[in-house]
C-alpha cells in the first residue's frame, strides 16, 4: 500500500526559514548514546526516487531483520517535492514523503539507514539528523560519494576505514564494505556513535557494496513512483 502524503502547512517555504529549521534542530541531535548492538532487532532502510516532471517523490522504507536481512515489512509513500533543490537543504525535498513512509510500517523500525548523509553535512545537519530528530529513532547515513569533504583510501581489506574530514573535524568515515572496492562515506545521524555506525554498515554488506537496506529501499521506491502514475 502506497501513502499519498500532503504538505504539512507549516512546512519552511525558503531557504531562509529552512536553514533557521535546520539551526533549531541541530540542537537536539544526540551523539553520547551508541545505538543498538549490530545484528539485533530491526534496521529499516528508507530512500526516494524524483518523478521531476511531475514534480513528485516516492519514498519507501524497508524493514529487515538484523540477523538475517530478510524483509519483514516494508512501505512506501508518494507526495510532492516539498521545497526548491538547494544544496544543503536537501531534506527538506524529501522529509515528509519519507516521514509518512516510516509512519505506515506496521512494526518498529529500530535503526533507519539513509542513502545519505547525518553529522557529514555542510550544516551538520543530513537527512539522517533530521530524521533522527524529528522521529526519536537512532539513525545513520551511509553515502555513495564523500560529498565536499576529503579522505585518504582506506586500506584494501573490507573493514578498513580513514577519516571523512571537513578540515581537521572528523564529520564521518570512508568505510571499505568489500575487498579493494570503492569505499562507502558513513556518518552519525542521532543516537549512534560512529564506530557503531560503521559497525552496522558493515553488517549490511555481505555480498555488496550498498547496505541491503539501500538495496531495497531504492528498488521498491522506484517501483512506487512508477506505479502511481502506470493507472
Amino acid at each position: 500500500m502506497t501513502t499519498t502524503v500532503r504538505m504539512p502547512e507549516d512546512w519552511p517555504a525558503t531557504e531562509e526559514q529552512a536553514r533557521a529549521v535546520q539551526d533549531e534542530l541541530r540542537e537536539r541531535v544526540i551523539l553520547d548514546e551508541p545505538g543498538p548492538p549490530p545484528g539485533t532487532g530491526h534496521v529499516t532502510g528508507v530512500d526516494v526516487a524524483y518523478d521531476d516532471e511531475r514534480d513528485v517523490v516516492a519514498a519507501a522504507a524497508v524493514v529487515l531483520d538484523a540477523s538475517s536481512l530478510g524483509v519483514v515489512a516494508e512501505a512506501t509513500a508518494v507526495g510532492r517535492v516539498s521545497f526548491p533543490y538547494v544544496p544543503g537543504l536537501l531534506a527538506f525535498r524529501e522529509v515528509p514523503t519519507v516521514l509518512a513512509a516510516l509512519d505506515a510500517l506496521p512494526c518498529p523500525p529500530g535503526l533507519v539507514v539513509c542513502d545519505g548523509y547525518g553529522l557529514a553535512h555542510p550544516r551538520r545537519f543530513g537527512l539522517a539528523s533530521h530524521l533522527g530528530v524529528l522521529t526519536g529513532l537512532p539513525t545513520i547515513g551511509v553515502a555513495k560519494n564523500p560529498f565536499t569533504f576529503t579522505y585518504d583510501d582506506p586500506d584494501t581489506p573490507r573493514g578498513s576505514t580513514s577519516a571523512l574530514l571537513a578540515g581537521p573535524e572528523e564529520v564521518g568515515r570512508a568505510l571499505r564494505t568489500r575487498d579493494g572496492v570503492k569505499p562507502v562515506f558513513v556518518s552519525v545521524g542521532h543516537r549512534v556513535t560512529l564506530a557503531n555506525a560503521c559497525a552496522h554498515t558493515l553488517a549490511l554488506t555481505p555480498e555488496y557494496r550498498l547496505p541491503e537496506t539501500t538495496r531495497r529501499a531504492d528498488a521498491l521506491c522506484r517501483t512506487a513512483l512508477r506505479e502511481a502514475y502506470s493507472a
